[in-house]
């Protein structure tokens, strides 16, 4: 089963966010930070996959709380995906495109938490978003996913065209590193466990 519910209660934020890699369409995205809405709408329509999440936070002081807190929920939906999954095709791999700018990612569901992100933005801010807080959003998604997790916008003149790309990117290389290998097939290493 590929589907997954997290909540998480803190004094900060406030989580919840079912995740279902099998149903595509009809997610449904409030986290109060508009721009941030619109990458993990991005993210679960490209990547084919169902996401509802509902996420409240003290945005009054910041929104690094809610960002961040929000990639710790989503890698611990991918986490128990993965337990209940079992064997997964491990390697996902997406370069996509939006206008002038190109950004990829590369994800291996491997139990070892890496991020390397390499972004230089020409502008430091989406509308009112802090592009900083993209960083804090992955590198949350991969220590609580545990995978390796490479995400690199290329180049680009836009800012906004940057991140969304690499949302997008994402979700396609989460599509494809979480596609169930099955009981019949062989292990995800060579080494017979990850």
């Amino acid at each position: 089963m590929s589907q997954a519910t997290v909540e998480r209660k803190t004094k900060e934020t406030q989580i919840r966010l079912v995740l279902d890699l099998d149903r595509n369409g009809g997610s449904k995205i409030s986290t109060g930070v508009p721009f941030f809405d619109h990458l993990l709408t991005a993210l679960a329509f490209h990547g084919g996959f169902f996401l509802d999440l509902d996420a409240h936070g003290d945005l009054e002081v910041d929104p690094h709380h809610l960002v961040e807190d929000t990639g710790l929920v989503l890698g611990d939906a991918l986490r128990k995906v993965q337990e209940t999954l079992g064997a997964v095709a491990r390697y996902g791999h997406s370069v996509i495109p939006m206008d002038e700018a190109l950004s990829e990612v590369v994800i291996d569901v491997c139990g070892r938490p890496v991020c390397v992100y390499e972004a230089v933005y020409p502008q430091t801010h989406a509308g009112t978003f802090d592009l900083s807080l993209v960083r804090e959003f992955l590198v949350a998604l991969a220590n609580r996913a545990q995978i390796n997790l490479h995400a690199h916008a290329r180049y680009g003149a836009n800012g906004h065209h940057m991140a969304e790309a690499l949302f997008k990117a994402l979700g396609k290389a989460l599509a494809q590193a979480y596609a169930p290998r099955g009981s019949e097939g062989p292990g995800m290493s060579t080494k017979g466990v990850i």
